[in-house]
């Protein structure tokens, strides 16, 4: 048995001695990003000075999204205070840095791309006072005001569990409030950054909900970094308690340099089960696969259909 919350029992789990040794399977094999759409956007960002979680996250759907004309917003730069032992996004000290255009360039950009569903992130930003939340604030108020019937889906970071933050960004009212838990709690000094933790990201998501009742919440996890299914289901549970409307999961693919090796690749039929759990313990939604990240296109359609729904109700 393992510390933590869960035992290998009833896990298909390798044991951890492989995890340099072992060959990425052919389901997470994909194409190389190309088309002209691709090239249009990459191109129009670049211009603009704009990033993407899309490329600093190495994401291995960014050629399929971009080719369809969509792609995730990441605010604030491509220097994150934090330092998560799993993330490719570049690690340092942004010093207040600030582009006070950025709410209008994003805005503007959205446009071009004709998009219906947007997905608006950030580096995480502990150097500002506010922690980046207004900022975050703005680019939804213009991203609205530009088209108010554009669907927002916002994936934050935890503002270092001050509440208070949190419900100014809920209060900008984005559709979907994402907040990634990314792995089980016993993991979470092992995968993030020590300012993160797992009740803290908890609270986050029931803040939302207790500010606002009517936004979707949405969280996230990768699988392969060596927790138990029993650890999933526990996660599970709690954020059930807390009304979570969304969760995902996807393969942990190790970036470049020194991040945390891959303990294991997931079939696809273990990811089916995860998504078969989810909507029989009361989840409105879950994605769950090997190429499955936090923004996918699959869940967003699901909720894009949900939203619109709700609104018509509401006439």
């Amino acid at each position: 048995m393992r510390s933590g919350t869960g035992s290998q029992k009833g896990s298909d789990r390798k044991p951890a001695s492989q995890d340099k040794g072992l060959a990425k399977p052919k389901w997470l094999k994909v194409k190389a990003p190309t088309g002209p759409n691709y090239l249009r956007i990459k191109e129009m960002l670049g211009k603009l000075n704009l990033a993407t979680v899309c490329q600093e996250a190495q994401c291995p759907n960014m050629g399929e999204c971009w080719a369809g004309g969509t792609a995730t917003f990441m605010l604030m730069g491509e220097v994150c205070t934090r330092g998560c032992r799993f993330c490719a996004v570049k690690t340092g000290n942004p010093k207040g840095w600030l582009d006070q255009d950025e709410p209008q360039k994003v805005g503007w950009a959205i446009g071009q791309m004709g998009l219906e569903y947007v997905v608006i992130t950030s580096v995480n930003r502990d150097d500002l006072e506010d922690q980046g939340s207004g900022h975050f604030a703005e680019t939804i108020k213009v991203i609205k005001e530009n088209d108010p019937d554009l669907i927002v889906e916002v994936l934050t970071p935890d503002f270092r569990g001050n509440k208070e933050l949190v419900e100014r960004l809920a209060a900008a009212k984005p559709d979907v409030f994402a907040h990634n838990l990314e792995t089980v709690e016993r993991l979470q000094r092992k995968v993030r950054d020590p300012r993160a933790n797992y009740q803290q990201s908890m609270e986050v998501l029931k803040w939302v909900k207790d500010f606002d009742s009517s936004r979707y919440t949405k969280t996230s996890l990768m699988l392969g970094l060596g927790e138990t299914d029993d650890e999933i289901l526990k996660t599970m549970e709690d954020l059930r308690k807390i009304d979570c409307d969304v969760i995902t999961f996807g393969q942990y693919l190790k970036p470049k340099g020194r991040r945390l090796q891959i303990e294991e690749y997931l079939t696809p039929e273990k990811f089916q089960k995860w998504e078969d759990t989810a909507k029989e313990m009361g989840f409105l939604y879950c994605a769950s696969g090997p190429l499955v990240r936090s923004s996918y296109k699959a869940a967003e359609f699901f909720m894009k259909g949900m939203i619109e729904k709700q609104r018509r109700e509401a006439q």
